[in-house]
């Protein structure tokens, strides 16, 4: 897998819901069959994040996944990781694809079509759209049919986001995701390895509509 089809299993960290020490609940949804890890730690100070993304990196080439650090360019450069996600509030894209260079992804997290269609008008390698479906702490849930209507307008790919659990991934491939990326299913999950590897079966046995 090339590092944009490797975004189709896509964990995004977020160690306050872990029940299990963090770093042992990423490496066991590798082990599942995560092929992109999203570092988002957003209360960690520049040293502990760089510490954190550093042990990350290590562990993501174990396991030939990507390592995508959310916001902060300067800790992806410093470990060499797969790319940046960005979101409205960040530095511009232009500025983002200036530093990272091309070989590099840079995404961004869209909630709506003008924000999708202008992430990929400044640069951007693929969008997370979220949230899908009804999720802790977000707003009202936009449903797997936005996506379908957003693709109309997008070549790059979109990565489905928020609430889907192992019962939703075929409603968002159908709906033209070309994958997802989980928080709760997997960081929540008192057995991240078994819960990564349901999703992974069922992103590979799923077969959306043409």
């Amino acid at each position: 897998m090339n590092a944009l089809e490797k975004l189709r299993l896509t964990l995004i960290t977020d160690r306050s819901l872990s029940k299990l020490p963090p770093m042992q609940v990423v490496r066991r949804a590798l082990e599942g069959g995560v092929t992109t890890v999203q570092l988002r730690e957003k209360d960690l100070d520049s040293r502990n994040m760089y510490f954190l993304a550093s042990e990350l990196r290590n562990m993501t080439n174990e396991y030939s996944a990507n390592l995508i650090i959310n916001d902060r360019i300067d800790i992806a450069l410093s470990v060499n990781a797969d790319g940046v996600h960005v979101g409205k509030n960040s530095i511009p894209m232009m500025e983002v694809r200036r530093l990272l260079g091309r070989d590099k992804l840079m995404g961004f997290s869209a909630h709506n079509m003008q924000e999708a269609v202008g992430a990929e008008e400044n640069g951007a390698d693929y969008i997370t759209i979220s949230p899908i479906y009804q999720s802790p702490g977000k707003g009202r849930p936009i449903g797997p049919e936005a996506i379908s209507i957003i693709k109309e307008n997008l070549r790059i790919p979109i990565i489905a986001l928020g609430g889907i659990k192992e019962g939703k991934v075929l409603d968002v491939l159908n709906h033209k995701a070309e994958g997802i990326a989980v928080i709760s299913a997997i960081m929540a999950s008192e057995d991240p390895k078994t819960a990564a590897g349901q999703l992974r079966q069922r992103l590979d046995s799923c077969r959306p509509v043409a």
